[in-house]
């Protein structure tokens, strides 16, 4: 699947950059190669490039009224227990060759000398991270199980467009309440709750409980809820269209389109992938406007004090 993993963040002032636009800053600030002497770079690459390879140019992909994105980050590789055990040799060859201590102060020097002398023959790893742009529904959607690197990306959305407002959702009714009232078998129209959860304890954050592949109306879990456990962590079904895990801080993990809605894209008679990369865009897109509203609507719909306070920011 296209996107697996999500951040979602809410637009809090409408996003009215042109299509055309859009490519010609993200021009600006192209992924590239380390230099011999970075240890990173940062910049877009082509949405298209892991499909068509270097046939794809553009940096955006339109569909639907939806934009989508790609952050290219190279990192280059310098383990630390590598750069750890070349110090402690230099260090303790010039201990033994002046007798004398080396002091906090030249220790760092003498890191930094060395990470300046390895680098250039570090090898280095690429990865590729996807967003979407919804003008429309006010959404930015990025394909991500780490809030740093959603971070990430956004600090480059900013640096490549200049100020952008936008804040994760925020809603009228505390997710853990709602998810735990839904594991109770409360769960609100169109949602089902699959056979994953965590449990947390609300006086001790070290308190948790996980349960993978189990019967989520037992006994034994209904007693961890009488006891005052939250559920934090809860696999769902919406609609028999998408299935995923959604997290209390309304991140989602694992998604994945229903049978029903896979079979639309396994029926495409075409061998351009580039057509079966649209495709599976535009179903994606689609299937999460609707429960992205839906979701919203199942926690109190969005706190407007919050939304108002983001466009006033």
């Amino acid at each position: 699947m296209l996107f697996r993993n999500l951040h979602l963040y809410r637009l809090t002032r409408p996003f009215t950059i042109p299509p055309e636009e859009l490519e010609r800053l993200l021009a600006q600030q192209p992924a590239r190669p380390c230099g011999p002497l970075e240890p990173a770079t940062f910049g877009w690459t082509a949405p298209l490039g892991g499909v068509l390879g270097d046939r794809a140019a553009a940096l955006t992909h339109g569909a639907g009224g939806r934009i989508l994105l790609c952050a290219e980050r190279n990192d280059r590789l310098l383990p630390a227990s590598v750069l750890r055990q070349e110090l402690e040799q230099k260090i303790a060859q010039l201990q033994a060759d002046e007798s004398r201590r080396v002091g906090r102060n030249e220790r760092t020097r003498l890191r930094d000398e060395l990470v300046q002398s390895m680098l250039p023959r570090a090898f280095t790893r690429s990865s590729r991270t996807l967003a979407y742009v919804d003008a429309k529904e006010r959404w930015l959607v990025v394909d991500t199980s780490s809030a740093n690197r959603a971070e990430e990306l956004i600090t480059l959305l900013r640096d490549t467009v200049g100020p952008l407002s936008l804040q994760p959702p925020q809603v009228q009714q505390a997710p853990a309440s709602v998810l735990t009232r839904w594991l109770e078998g409360r769960a609100s129209a169109g949602w089902q709750v699959l056979d994953e959860c965590e449990l947390q304890d609300c006086d001790d954050q070290a308190g948790r409980i996980r349960c993978k592949h189990q019967d989520l109306g037992s006994d034994e879990i209904r007693a961890h809820v009488e006891s005052g456990m939250q559920v934090i962590r809860l696999g769902l079904e919406w609609r028999e269209r998408l299935s995923f895990v959604l997290h209390d801080d309304l991140s989602i993990r694992r998604l994945r389109f229903a049978d029903v809605v896979a079979e639309t894209l396994e029926h495409m008679d075409t061998d351009d992938q580039a057509a079966v990369f649209d495709a599976e865009f535009s179903l994606l897109t689609l299937e999460l406007a609707g429960m992205l509203n839906d979701l919203l609507a199942a926690f109190g719909g969005e706190a407007q004090e919050a939304y108002r306070s983001g466009e006033a920011a």
